[in-house]
């Protein structure tokens, strides 16, 4: 439901004049924005140690970014270097690969260039390896595809915003190298969606052809596939179940290639990955579960409100309304009028933003926008901000949670840095068997997504679905 009439923000002559109004929100991205998108805004970070070196310990403010390790200065940065060494546990990076690139990025002065420039040659390093030993080459081309996603979340902001394309298909390359090297192999289809049918990878334990509990893993508004082996792929296959990983509107192929933006209606997404799940006999058509990560914490719920065969939800971490995750200056942009809106965009805020500021804005609204994507590819900002607002906007889904039937678990996250409070608010608004679970510090797992934990992550969950709908295996 779009519920954009109930989000009109005040008149124009209300807001404060031109100038303040864009150092305000240059003040407020450059010094709160962390990685956008997946990652959500980061809070200040701390110096890091001389020479690029690791610094462990908060922030001499006491702000939690980026908690129990410092890898970079800018927060951005540092909290993709976190999700990509998190991701050793499931041997979707290599800590000595990661703090190698770390430390050669700081060297050559970190930024967003350097940055996407490193991960890449990592990249393509790892995907020229061939040894003809399976399991060698299947995790070299997990790895491949993970510094690859490093590369491209950046990209944008870097000197050659024009191979973001390039990059996600070298990526893509390398995950479907290691599907189809995995034992056994994963399945793969394209499921009919509209005029852009939508690629799948559908993983087993085995090739049995026991029915087993199903999860759908439903990824973020910038994550690549390779995060959905490291939240989901990798916990479900050791459980017995099986696990489909899928590109939506707005994810993947079909934003990079296809130039599909994100849908408020993610139950015609999911509806017909559930169909084609039930013509197959490995599945237990009773035990389809659905996750969603960071973003898709919205978008799972919202299929789960009207479709009611998903037998279990888990939102990670639970969200009702995207927009409120950009910054109130940003939001008091939108106005009922297109001309004015864009007026006020294009001649009081744009003019004013630094290359950081401009990279963090054409990144958060590129799954919303073709014209974001394809002008910031160019180099240049794109000039409609209402229309890609407003269908940011059209995600919130606070009317329809009350809908979902499913048993419900909301994960939250100390320190949440994108969703604040939107757990919980979600949580109060179930009206389903549900629980409300918050990861912490004290356990290295704060922050959006839990970077430093995702096998703590995964075991939270995949405790949950068990519980909830039984075990694939005894």
């Amino acid at each position: 439901m779009d519920s954009s009439r109930n989000l009109v923000p005040p008149p124009v002559h209300a807001l404060s004049g031109a100038p303040s109004r864009r150092t305000a929100l240059a003040g407020l991205l450059a010094g709160a924005a962390g990685a956008v998108g997946a990652v959500g805004l980061g809070a200040p970070a701390a110096s890091a140690a001389p020479g690029g070196a690791v610094a462990a310990g908060p922030t001499p403010d006491g702000s939690p970014t980026p908690g129990a390790m410092q890898l970079f200065t800018d927060p951005g940065l540092n909290f993709g270097a976190l999700l990509a060494l998190g991701a050793a546990g499931g041997r979707a990076s290599e800590v000595g690969e990661v703090l190698t690139a770390v430390n050669a990025i700081n060297a050559a002065g970190a930024d967003e260039n350097t940055y996407t420039a490193e991960f890449r040659a990592w990249g393509d390093r790892l995907d020229s390896l061939r040894t003809g030993h399976r399991e060698t080459d299947r995790f070299r081309s997990l790895r491949a595809a993970q510094y690859y996603g490093q590369a491209l979340f950046f990209v944008l902001g870097s000197d050659t915003p024009g191979d973001e394309e390039p990059l996600y298909l070298a990526g893509r390359r390398d995950w479907d190298r290691f599907a189809r090297l995995c034992d056994p192999a994963a399945i793969t289809d394209r499921v009919p969606y509209g005029r852009t049918p939508l690629p799948v990878w559908f993983f087993r334990p085995d090739t049995s052809g026991t029915p087993r509990p199903t999860v759908i893993l439903t990824n973020g508004s910038d994550g690549q596939n390779v995060d959905m082996w490291t939240y989901g792929v990798m916990a479900a296959l050791d459980r017995g179940w099986n696990a489909l990983v899928y590109d939506g509107p707005g994810q993947g192929q079909l934003l990079f290639v296809d130039e599909v933006v994100f849908t408020p209606r993610w139950e015609r997404v999911v509806g017909p990955l559930i169909d084609w799940l039930l013509r197959r006999s490995d599945v237990d058509g009773r035990r389809i579960a659905l996750t969603g990560l960071s973003m898709g914490g919205d978008l799972a719920p919202r299929a789960a409100a009207f479709d009611h065969r998903i037998a279990a939800l888990v939102a990670m971490p639970g969200c009702l309304n995207p927009w409120l995750g950009f910054p109130a200056e940003l939001r008091e942009i939108l106005t009922p009028d297109k001309a004015e809106t864009n007026r006020i965009w294009n001649e009081e805020v744009v003019p004013g933003l630094g290359p950081s500021e401009a990279y963090q804005l054409k990144k958060r609204f590129e799954p919303f926008s073709v014209e974001a994507m394809l002008e910031a590819r160019r180099g240049r900002m794109f000039t409609d901000f209402w229309t890609a607002a407003r269908r940011v906007v059209a995600m919130d889904i606070t009317d329809v949670v009350r809908r979902i039937e499913a048993p419900t678990l909301v994960l939250d996250y100390e320190d949440e840095q994108f969703y604040p409070g939107q757990p919980r608010e979600m949580y109060e608004l179930l009206r389903t068997r549900k629980e409300y679970i918050k990861l912490t510090a004290a356990t290295g797992a704060q922050l959006h997504c839990s970077p430093m934990a995702p096998q703590q992550h995964c075991e939270v969950v995949f405790d949950w679905l068990e519980d909830t709908l039984g075990r694939g295996r005894d």
